[in-house]
């Protein structure tokens, strides 16, 4: 597939860790958002909305306006700043949208997605009860706008959920080994997961 354009979400307010900017933790010697932006080096652009504005070169920062509105109206801030590439010169047709707190993301779970793609307005990864992992998928820019378009003044404080509704998903399981690409970070339990799991990784 073609090049394609990156969002992280990289805000919120991460109660159940005191409040603490949890994209800026830290596994394993690298930000659980700098691995998710390693996980996107093929994409470009790559946009950064919320969170900590200091961001590696290359990439975007933006942030919703106002700010604290939900993740589509981080999304609409984000795809707004979605142009042609520098590199290849046109619009990319695709945009993967991930949450700024999944350390175990990799480029390679990411080809899966834009591999499983095809004619569809998105793909997203499903956990094996089903459940679609909404901040880990790959979409059609266009399908994205029109969507944004419709949900007009209803973007503020909307969820993912009402924004993918009416558009066609391909489902994509998971079978790797050991935690999946969509592993959150939401509690200590799961940094300490993560971090064990990175370390047997490296030893192995």
């Amino acid at each position: 597939m073609a090049g394609f354009a990156a969002v992280v979400l990289a805000g919120g307010s991460a109660r159940r860790m005191g409040g603490s900017d949890k994209p800026s933790l830290v596994v394993a010697g690298r930000s659980l958002r700098d691995r998710v932006l390693d996980a996107l080096a093929d994409a470009d652009p790559r946009i950064v909305v919320g969170g900590r504005p200091e961001v590696p070169a290359r990439v975007v920062y933006t942030r919703e306006d106002p700010p604290g509105g939900g993740p589509v109206a981080a999304i609409a801030a984000g795809l707004s700043l979605v142009g042609p590439s520098p590199q290849a010169g046109r619009l990319p047709q695709v945009v993967a949208l991930v949450a700024g707190d999944l350390p175990l993301l990799t480029a390679a779970a990411m080809a899966t997605l834009r591999n499983a793609l095809s004619t569809a307005d998105g793909a997203l990864f499903v956990d094996p009860d089903g459940r679609r992992q909404l901040l880990c998928g790959v979409w059609r820019v266009d399908s994205l706008r029109r969507r944004l378009t419709e949900m007009a003044s209803g973007v503020q404080g909307a969820s993912m959920r009402a924004l993918v509704e009416p558009l066609r998903v391909v489902e994509v399981p998971w079978s790797g080994d050991g935690p999946p690409p969509w592993f959150d970070c939401d509690t200590e339990e799961d940094l300490r997961i993560v971090r064990e799991w990175l370390t047997a990784k490296r030893a192995g």
